[in-house]
């Protein structure tokens, strides 16, 4: 087990879904649901990280009334945590434990997105390690 949590995160990541931050709430809930994703990475035109929109962030702007016609750049949260493509798999869970996340947009060394990595991708990881164990 210990030689797969030195493997490097870009070996599990998946395709990460993007947009830009003037996309409604409406519409990137829209995407969600058709992806069957819990999280969308907003960028900049060059694919640099702006923000990241979840459901958790779904969750609070319906609790908070917030018209579902605004921005998701209004709303997302902004500097999210991220991991480089280059680091470990064991410095993905720490990241996500520490600061209690459940998605790392995965990032190379100039910040631009290369994928997404999720507390979902790593417990099914760790559920076939310990099934062939």
């Amino acid at each position: 087990m210990s030689s797969v949590l030195s493997m490097k995160v870009s070996d599990f990541m998946k395709k990460a879904i993007t947009t830009f931050p003037n996309v409604t709430i409406a519409e990137i809930a829209k995407i969600m649901y058709e992806n069957r994703i819990g999280s969308v990475v907003i960028t900049s035109p060059d694919d640099k990280v702006l923000g990241i929109f979840t459901e958790r962030d779904l969750t609070r702007v319906v609790a908070e009334g917030v018209p579902l016609d605004k921005h998701v750049g209004d709303v997302m949260t902004k500097n999210p945590v991220l991991i480089t493509q280059s680091e470990g798999l064991s410095k993905a869970i720490s990241l996500m434990y520490e600061k209690n996340v459940r998605h790392l947009p995965v990032v190379d060394n100039e910040g631009k997105i290369k994928g997404i990595i999720s507390v979902r991708d790593l417990t099914s990881i760790l559920n076939k390690l310990t099934s062939l164990e």
